[in-house]
């Protein structure tokens, strides 16, 4: 968690967007992996990886945001 900890958000946020939405055109491969997921087609073990790898900061993101409240460092909006 000291290492979660130390990445700000800022960084995380962009790297969420960033990865999140590559490539731009024509579609988004997180978009595609989790339609594919959906659909039951999510099978090769490289498009696995290339999901888990296109939503890793997202997950981060919110692994931090839920810790940091847990442990009272954030306040609710």
């Amino acid at each position: 968690m000291k290492l979660l900890d130390g990445i700000p958000y800022p960084a995380l946020i962009l790297a969420a967007v960033l990865f999140g939405l590559a490539p731009f055109t024509p579609e988004p491969h997180a978009v595609e992996k989790v339609r594919m997921l959906l659909s039951g087609n999510l099978v090769r073990p490289l498009d696995i990886f290339d999901l888990l790898m296109h939503l890793s900061p997202a997950c981060l993101l919110l692994i931090k945001r839920l810790s940091g409240r847990r442990r009272g460092k954030i306040q609710d909006p």
